[in-house]
């Protein structure tokens, strides 16, 4: 199918812009196309039989046990995504257990990367093709084992975003279902990380305007693409489904609180403490790398225990509220230095990349008695303290990328890029504020857009744009 596309160079904001730049595009040669895309499925069909090989039936990680128990006694709760649990349930005939869950993440992965795929080939064939390679890279593809929500988060914005690459050429006809079925997905990202909610107007504006990138439409519709999703989660997790409210945010509130206590010397909760609870709590509890040290961690579990004690409860109270907003403003400085030490732990620690508690253990795991995924976990340990394994390295490249990518920002290609990257970028830093582990796992969507978007920056530079 040959495609001639003629982009139109209206205002920034005009209405000739509001989905796409206008196409012109010639009668479809169906057997020839189907020739061409012959070979990119197959190399897919071969890119999840080798994830299968190496990874089924998948990992059932601690927080995926509670997902998947909550699915079964069909009650929610808010600290894990109640959202997760329904689509499990949905999906579970298919494999009971994890490997439903995992056949999902598995399937949605290389669809994405196959759409990325022919999206590329239309410009290079023999790029097209070698596009897979960058989904067995080992950041990527090491963590498709693992279930996590954070895994099925990325592969799912992954999918809208490439869905729409794939067709941002095609007539109205075609599009626009596409851009339907994206937004749905950003949507559906959403509300497994309600921490997404500043990360999806960039990714939202992509899908909506897959034409070209317009910072000045960016920046106006920011807000109030914001305030969208979180009126969505708080219509869907507390109105629609009635969860039951965990106050997850209250266990940043706890980490902020013994953080700043480490750092001033000084018991910023609201509570008292014996002599050596307190020299604990200002020396040994704070851990930059989580906030597990005050819940289920010795010897600081006496901090969750107080917090959450029946007869005078603090946790999920407006007084933990009220300590954390009289501290920040009190001790800025410290507050400032306690979450650039957990950044500065997250982007370059050697944290933890593959959850491997009963990974040996034949009666919790069959991965166990996998000989490739017990290879795959030789090469792990090899590859886990370089470079490769910090979200530092992949924040750093996503903003690369998107400086190549911003002097063709009026091509889909490039739009692509900026839009995946940019949005990869933000996620990444939300976590300075919100973040209460550092485990790489957070990372995984900017190390898809990452790569995804590096592709795309490339093909930009050779492609027609708006004004060109």
């Amino acid at each position: 199918m040959t495609i001639g596309a003629k982009f139109t160079e209206s205002s920034a904001l005009g209405a000739d812009d509001t989905l796409n730049d206008s196409v012109t595009i010639a009668k479809p040669d169906t057997s020839a196309t189907f020739r061409r895309q012959l070979p990119f499925a197959l190399i897919g069909v071969a890119g999840f039989v080798l994830t299968a090989l190496v990874f089924y039936p998948g990992y059932m990680t601690n927080d995926a046990t509670y997902v998947y128990q909550f699915m079964q006694e069909w009650r929610f709760g808010d600290w894990q995504s109640p959202v997760m649990s329904i689509l499990w349930r949905l999906v579970d005939p298919i494999a009971p257990g994890p490997g439903s869950m995992f056949l999902l993440i598995a399937t949605l992965y290389w669809l994405a990367f196959g759409l990325l795929a022919l999206a590329v080939a239309q410009h290079s064939r023999w790029l097209g093709l070698a596009v897979p390679l960058l989904a067995l890279i080992p950041p990527a593809f090491m963590l498709l084992g693992m279930i996590w929500r954070d895994v099925l988060f990325g592969v799912v914005w992954l999918l809208a975003a490439t869905g729409v690459y794939a067709v941002a050429a095609r007539r109205a006809g075609i599009r626009r279902p596409a851009q339907l079925l994206a937004l749905a997905l950003v949507a559906l990202g959403i509300l497994l990380r309600p921490n997404a909610i500043v990360a999806a107007p960039l990714l939202a504006g992509y899908v909506l305007w897959p034409g070209r990138f317009v910072w000045k439409r960016a920046a106006i519709v920011f807000i109030p693409a914001v305030v969208a999703g979180y009126a969505l989660l708080h219509l869907v997790y507390y109105i629609a489904l009635d969860v039951k409210r965990e106050h997850p945010l209250h266990s940043l509130l706890v980490f902020d609180l013994g953080g700043i206590t480490h750092v001033t010397g000084q018991n910023q909760f609201p509570a008292s403490w014996s002599t050596d609870e307190t020299a604990l709590l200002t020396s040994k509890c704070y851990d930059s790398a989580r906030w597990d040290t005050y819940w289920t961690i010795e010897p600081c579990r006496f901090v969750m225990q107080r917090l959450e004690r029946k007869d005078d409860m603090v946790f999920g109270t407006p007084r933990l509220v009220d300590a954390w907003a009289r501290a920040v403003v009190a001790h800025p400085l410290a507050y400032l230095t306690h979450r650039a030490s957990y950044m500065w732990t997250f982007l370059a620690g050697s944290n933890l990349t593959l959850e491997l508690y009963h990974a040996s253990d034949p009666g919790k795991t069959p991965l166990a008695q996998n000989p490739r995924f017990q290879a795959l976990l030789t090469l792990h340990e090899v590859l886990k303290p370089t470079v490769l394994f910090r979200p530092g390295l992949w924040l750093l490249l996503a903003g690369a990328v998107c400086a190549l990518a911003w002097p063709a920002r009026a091509s889909p290609s490039g739009a692509f890029a900026i839009g995946v990257c940019g949005s990869a970028a933000l996620y990444v830093l939300t976590f300075f504020v919100t973040g209460v582990a550092s485990d790489f796992r957070y990372a995984y969507w900017c190390v898809l857009a990452t790569l995804a978007g590096a592709v795309a920056a490339f093909v930009a530079r050779r492609e027609p744009s708006a004004g060109r």
